[in-house]
């Protein structure tokens, strides 16, 4: 064990989470200059006046201060900014490799459950690869159709600023109109062949081995076959729009249509057997290793060019450029109707594998257990698909009405803006039912009288506060448990609207007529859909400002790495996670340095994970000098729900195991976004907040009662539960009034407490008493003479022994060992306070017993017992075991 000396100091490295923040705001100081990185993930540091960097304040911990190093990264720089507000058009495929992520955990000794994990991943991958040929497709249709066939043909009154001698012409039609698509795909080429460099100084741990301990992220490492999976993707793409140009079915005896089918055969098949390197399923087979040689470089570069030299003699000779291609309508039904029947073949391949996995959770209460019982990742590919195939029939619905002429569409884009329709039409029809009951259930929440029992026990004292804080709990507590929900009701409208639409198709050329009003109200969804998005990126681009929605977007889908879906922005996790732990590893090469990772939000979710990288990089005996701090985080309530297979409650079980306790969460009950990491089955009994939980040494159960700090947060395992409005002002601290919910975690006075318990330099004491109103009265019922008496309990008596001093009332203070604790509250009394075991009914006897007299009695208004953390005269780690937490 590390034991502290006079030469210890801590370094905290903080990382900021969504939307972005400012570097001074990141590090608590007026002003911040970077001290490491390369513009892209900055490292920085607090300054003065003169802008020179500066350590942070120094850490106080009990009686002792520590130096401490203040640093920040910012990653914001990775997901917004001007040019990168066009990547919100990419969102359909960033959440198609999402869903990639959210598939349920595979048991390595089921041979089912390895089978059913290798036939949904490469069933998400050719979902990916389809979304990619539909959008292709609909350019193709916008583009090549719509203005080079029939609009700008010869004769015709559209677009006549455009001399007819070019209108005769057609390859001059065609070339500039296939152009524009192919300037599409390469873009997207480029874009997913684009990846953040890594500053890497050590030249090692840039990489984290997939078959490593689970841990979380454990799978979140870069994906060897990104590149193979994006050729096929833009050589599939390019291959569409030779299939749809050259005429879709009916050219099958042109060379180049059968050229362009083989090749694109040749994509799906090596779109479907390609592996998968992140350790998620099982290992590599002889005949999976044998497919890389058949996607290697050079291969890659033949297909490439058979590709583009179709699509070239595609453009110089085209076909039927004298109205509607007849190929459109196939080749774009052909891409639907199979998009949709995949995303149901995958939904029902997730019924059996999210069955197979429920052995690992069913143990687990239903508030931490997958959402929709491990089948999440249907409905966001669904919402994927479909939003994808909704913004390119918006896009070319738009464009044909702004031309202005009675140009003809493929029918397949009246399934989809029928399916859009029928969608709008059940989201109002929820909408109508659902928000009265929402509104419902919150008035009579707000109305019932009185407080939980978790904010009279936090407040306690404080009436106002508890009234303020009451409402905003429940209503954080309401979006946590039914945000996800929002989700299946999309998805499940979306379905709805599918299968209504495929039955209307089925039935007849012509809808009904209540068919027409869903058709005018999916015109009317899909147009909202694509000015809102174009209308924002627009703004994005103008004003980066105002892009901060499209930047939340980023911030949340672009931390997972390309697997399913290659045409996506760059994962900004592949490089903050291993320059966190090269910075850290820099730091912790001197040996009185301890370092404190710690995250907001987002950032609490990279800070696990380099907390898990970083402890298998160091030696066994340094584990000690490392700590975690999240605040606000969403490991629990939706990143474990969400993401099983990488994010899992085994997962993080095992981090906290490995931290040894010195992994602490700040949460707040008003905040909607962030909550408990380490606990959960809480309750108050005996105004004592009781839960089940992370345990030191790596296994979870029930948990000793929660301590009061002496801010007012309550600490139970390794959840701080802060005060909401905050207790203060606290001298030399900075104050905020009102609720906080989800911002200023690190203003809160308990931040440091917490950062000095993560760097092992102070350990919650247990059953220090000091309450803030509770009157003590004899066994008979009566007060004693209205007087109020301090009772010594033995526990009083083994607090003073192992602070090294005695206690005594002074005014308003107690003063402990020569510390004074400032009260709440003006109430000089003291309750009988029992030793904190296992067992209530122990607790009651020993206390009982050892103090020798009968257990008072409470009036019936009298407020819950407080207990406090007393820091004491001398370090934590020189008192003795009398404060230290057992081991049990």
């Amino acid at each position: 064990m590390h034991v502290p000396g006079p030469d210890t100091r801590v370094v905290e490295l903080r990382v900021h989470g969504v939307l972005g923040t400012e570097p001074r705001e990141l590090t608590d100081s007026v002003a911040s200059v970077d001290v490491a990185g390369d513009g892209t993930g900055r490292i920085v540091s607090p300054a003065d006046r003169l802008l020179r960097p500066i350590p942070g304040p120094d850490l106080t911990a009990g009686e002792r201060t520590v130096p401490r190093s203040v640093e920040g990264y910012v990653w914001g720089g990775m997901t917004s900014g001007r040019g990168k507000a066009l990547w919100a058009l990419l969102f359909p495929f960033a959440l198609a490799n999402l869903a990639h992520w959210m598939l349920p955990p595979v048991d390595r000794d089921s041979h089912w459950s390895r089978s059913l994990g290798a036939l949904l991943r490469a069933g998400l991958r050719l979902a990916g690869l389809l979304l990619t040929m539909l959008f292709t497709a609909q350019l193709t249709v916008l583009s090549l159709d719509l203005v080079a066939a029939q609009c700008l043909r010869a004769g015709t009154g559209c677009l006549s600023t455009v001399p007819d001698e070019l209108r005769t012409f057609e390859p001059l039609r065609s070339v500039p109109a296939l152009l524009f698509v192919v300037a599409a795909v390469f873009g997207m080429y480029r874009l997913s062949a684009m990846s953040w460099r890594v500053r890497n100084p050590s030249g090692a741990g840039n990489e984290h081995s997939a078959q490593a301990p689970r841990l979380p992220g454990a799978g979140v490492v870069r994906d060897p076959s990104t590149p193979a999976l994006r050729t096929l993707h833009a050589v599939a793409a390019l291959c569409t729009v030779v299939l749809l140009a050259l005429g879709g079915p009916t050219a099958a005896t042109d060379p180049r249509w059968m050229a362009a089918a083989a090749v694109t055969a040749l994509c799906v098949l090596g779109t479907l057997l390609l592996d998968d390197p992140t350790g998620s399923g099982e290992s590599e087979s002889g005949f999976r290793r044998s497919v890389h040689p058949l996607v290697g470089h050079y291969a890659r570069i033949l297909l490439l060019g058979t590709s583009g030299l179709l699509l070239l003699l595609t453009a110089l000779f085209p076909a039927h450029m004298s109205g509607p291609l007849p190929g459109s309508g196939p080749v774009t039904d052909s891409l639907t109707l199979g998009l949709l029947a995949l995303c149901g073949c995958i939904g029902v391949l997730l019924l059996p594998a999210a069955l197979l996995a429920r052995r690992s959770w069913r143990r687990l209460p239903s508030r931490l257990r997958p959402w929709a019982g491990g089948w999440f990742a249907a409905p966001v590919l669904l919402i994927a698909c479909l939003l994808g195939a909704g913004f390119g029939a918006g896009l070319t619905l738009s464009a044909r009405q702004a031309l202005g002429t009675d140009l003809l569409l493929p029918v397949s884009y009246d399934t989809v803006t029928l399916l859009w329709g029928a969608a709008t039409a059940v989201l109002v029809l929820a909408g109508l039912v659902g928000v009265p009951w929402v509104w419902l259930r919150w008035w009579r929440a707000i109305r019932t009288d009185g407080v939980s029992p978790e904010v009279e026990l936090l407040h306690a004292g404080r009436p106002a506060d508890q009234r303020s804080a009451e409402r905003a709990w429940k209503w954080a507590e309401l979006q946590r448990s039914h945000g996800h929900r929002l989700v299946l009701l999309l998805a499940g409208a979306l379905t709805v609207g599918a299968v209504l639409a495929l039955v209307l198709r089925l039935g007849g050329p012509e809808p009904p007529f209540w068919g027409r009003w869903l058709l005018l109200l999916g015109v009317g969804a899909l147009a909202t859909l694509v000015a809102t998005l174009l209308r924002m990126v627009h703004l994005a681009v103008r004003r980066p400002n105002a892009g901060r929605q499209l930047s939340l977007l980023c911030d949340l889908t672009l931390f997972w790495p390309r697997d399913s879906h290659p045409i996506v922005p760059p994962c900004y996790a592949l490089k903050v996670i291993p320059e966190l732990v090269d910075r850290a590893c820099e730091h912790l090469a001197d040996p009185n340095t301890r370092v404190v990772l710690s995250g907001h939000s987002q950032g609490s979710l990279l800070v696990s994970v380099a907390a898990a990288r970083l402890l298998g990089r160091l030696d066994e005996q340094d584990h000690e000098r490392v700590g975690l701090v999240t605040a606000g985080s969403q490991l629990q309530w939706a990143y474990a729900r969400g993401f099983p297979g990488f994010l899992g409650h085994e997962a993080q079980r095992s981090l906290a195991g490995s931290l040894a306790g010195q992994w602490r969460s700040l949460c707040r009950g008003t905040d909607p976004i962030g909550g408990a990491v380490g606990t959960w089955n809480r309750q108050v009994h005996d105004g004592k907040l009781l839960g089940v939980g992370f345990r030191p040494d790596g296994s979870e159960g029930p948990l000793h009662a929660a301590a009061r700090g002496p801010t007012g947060a309550l600490v139970l395992g390794n959840d701080h539960w802060l005060p909401d409005p905050q207790r203060g002002p606290f001298e030399h601290r900075r104050w905020t009034a009102g609720l906080s919910r989800h911002s200023e975690y690190s203003g809160d006075p308990e931040w440091d407490r917490a950062v000095s318990m993560a760097a092992a330099l102070e350990v919650p004491a247990r059953g220090t008493n000091l309450p803030l109103r509770t009157t003590m009265v004899d066994p008979a019922g009566s007060s004693r003479n209205g007087k109020t008496h301090r009772t010594d309990t033995s526990e009083d008596r083994a607090t003073n022994r192992a602070t090294g001093g005695s206690s005594t009332k002074v005014g308003s203070h107690s003063v402990t060992g020569g510390e004074t604790v400032r009260r709440e509250e003006r109430v000089a009394t003291v309750a009988t306070e029992p030793t904190l075991e296992d067992d209530p009914g122990e607790q009651e006897g020993h206390s009982a017993e050892t103090t020798g007299t009968e257990q008072p009695s409470r009036l019936p208004h009298a407020e819950p017992p407080e207990i406090i953390d007393l820091p004491g005269m001398t370090p934590p780690w020189e008192r003795g075991p009398a404060l230290r937490p057992s081991s049990q």
